[in-house]
């Protein structure tokens, strides 16, 4: 681990315009395909009369053993540029990259669209725009891939990009926080370096564009937000729950609470990788123990906040969704399990609000009787016991959650505004 800043990075896009390739492409380039890996399949592909090394031919094979799970697992990649050092959020489907998405620890904090050339615009380019603009995507790389498919044409390209420009207009992206790059990742045509066959491009290589994002800031300055994960009982110590801290910082000394067990008191000790500490941040795993507080006063799914700014429980919340599957269609009254941080919790979609354009965002129907697969839409919802939510706009960590039944990720969404228990 560098002690560069870390970034989150989304790899989106519509399957086959590919995202696995230049997810090779980059970890290639900056030297994390470990060599054995790659010293393995260059003998492949001279015994297959493949010699010369084709970087293709590597980067199609580490795609197929990803299929199967082997070797070298690209969907948790990580790679550091001069800048940055980045773990992919990888999104080879829909229910993978949801679920990811909204884990927090992987939530995004940039995304590189790639969009095939030779294909444009498809409909999961659309979907994982909105998804992206939802779940609260700050930046937008867009690589306009296989150039080397459509001859490296310039014209080509600006009618993709315009086309992008429109898809990011409606979901109200801001189209100036979007930088586009004609590239392949097949050929390595601007990824790492410039192109001789684009010489009618002069903007940066996706490396470039990378260096170039802005540095996340880390959430130091919000209230500190503590999901816990477990509670341990540890002899000599007492109770300590374990989590990792999404937002704020905890201090040796303070007065916390937790909710919505409703309980609270002063932090004793603060323990990482096995050794105290004084002071933790954001993006720690800490196991604490408050005194006062027992094995059975706390649970998974609790969040643990400072006593004067205590986290918030919901009695009603409504959020803006997302339906990704669904086999009939959602009506009020569904009650499937909702996953928010550590917490999963029952609840009830109490009115369907209105039905938005998932394409922009807009209002397309009040009231609407029922929503299904593909629809976005605003609703409110009721959880059957108390859950502890922020308002996605104010501590965005706290603020996204899926929702799941019959074993799938059925929708995804953000926290709009709580009426408090």
């Amino acid at each position: 681990m560098t002690d560069k800043p870390h970034q989150n990075l989304a790899i989106i896009g519509h399957v086959d315009h590919g995202k696995s390739t230049l997810v090779g492409r980059l970890l290639f380039e900056t030297g994390n395909i470990p060599e054995h890996v790659i010293e393995q399949h260059r003998e492949e592909a001279e015994e297959k009369g493949k010699g010369g090394f084709e970087f293709a031919y590597v980067m199609d094979n580490l795609a197929e053993e990803r299929e199967r799970g082997l070797t070298i697992d690209i969907a948790h990649q990580e790679f550091d540029t001069d800048e940055y050092y980045f773990t992919v959020v990888d999104t080879p489907g829909h229910r993978d990259f949801v679920k990811n998405m909204i884990t927090g620890a992987s939530q995004a904090d940039n995304a590189v669209l790639v969009v095939a050339a030779n294909d444009g615009v498809q409909p999961q380019t659309r979907e994982h725009v909105f998804l992206a603009r939802t779940l609260g995507i700050g930046e937008l790389i867009v690589g306009v891939n296989k150039m080397d498919v459509v001859e490296y044409d310039e014209e080509r390209y600006r009618e993709v990009v315009e086309e992008v420009k429109g898809l990011l207009g409606q979901v109200q992206f801001a189209v100036d926080d979007a930088s586009f790059i004609p590239m392949s990742a097949f050929e390595g045509d601007n990824v790492a370096d410039a192109s001789e066959n684009t010489p009618w491009y002069d903007g940066p290589t996706v490396l470039e564009a990378l260096n170039g994002l802005p540095e996340p800031e880390a959430p130091t300055d919000a209230p500190l937000r503590l999901p816990i994960q477990d509670v341990y009982t540890i002899s000599g110590i007492g109770t300590v729950p374990v989590g990792r801290l999404e937002t704020g910082v905890m201090e040796t000394g303070d007065s916390v609470s937790f909710q919505p067990s409703d309980v609270g008191g002063e932090v004793k000790t603060i323990e990482m990788h096995h050794e105290e500490i004084a002071r933790a941040e954001p993006g720690d795993n800490v196991g604490f123990n408050v005194r006062g507080v027992g094995k059975d006063d706390i649970r998974r799914g609790d969040v643990c906040g400072p006593a004067d700014e205590p986290p918030t429980v919901a009695r009603t919340f409504q959020a803006q969704i997302v339906v990704m599957q669904h086999p009939s269609v959602i009506t009020a009254g569904y009650t499937p399990v909702f996953h928010a941080h550590t917490a999963q919790v029952a609840c009830t979609i109490e009115t369907l609000d209105q039905k938005l354009d998932p394409a922009s965002g807009e209002v397309t129907e009040e009231n609407p009787d029922y929503i299904q697969a593909g629809d976005a839409a605003i609703v409110t919802i009721r959880p059957q016991k108390p859950l502890s939510l922020e308002p996605s706009s104010e501590i965005p960590e706290l603020g996204s959650f899926a929702v799941r039944d019959m074993g799938q990720t059925v929708a995804a969404g953000r926290v709009l505004e709580i009426e408090e228990a």
